[in-house]
């Protein structure tokens, strides 16, 4: 079943208040896409170490610790940071507003587990 379909049989039958508030509208595909436009790609793989940690090694990281997460990577995409993840700085990513630093988090954290390479 369609995305859109699924959500208005989940609206329909009164469901919608259990769906993830930012299910639909941060889909896996989407994230990707928004992290390939703001140029997280240039440091960051999903599965591979490239200049920065695999993604899906910061997912697993803070794999089920809520929405405060989601906020505090957030911010560190904004703001940067330094020595989590080993000597490489993170710079601060001024280009990426809040609303799609929180939707980088939402859908990073949204990594299923596996195997970095």
């Amino acid at each position: 079943m369609h995305l859109k379909h699924s959500l208005a049989a989940l609206a329909a039958c009164g469901l919608w208040a259990v769906w993830p508030a930012w299910a639909g509208a941060q889909q896996p595909a989407d994230g990707l896409a928004l992290a390939q436009r703001k140029a997280c790609m240039a440091c960051h793989q999903v599965d591979s170490k490239r200049v920065g940690p695999p993604l899906r090694s910061v997912a697993e990281r803070y794999a089920g610790q809520g929405d405060a997460m989601v906020q505090y990577l957030a911010g560190k995409i904004r703001s940067g940071g330094r020595g989590v993840w080993g000597a490489v700085p993170m710079p601060a990513q001024s280009q990426v507003s809040e609303d799609e630093a929180r939707q980088l988090a939402q859908w990073i954290l949204s990594l299923p587990p596996g195997k970095p390479q």
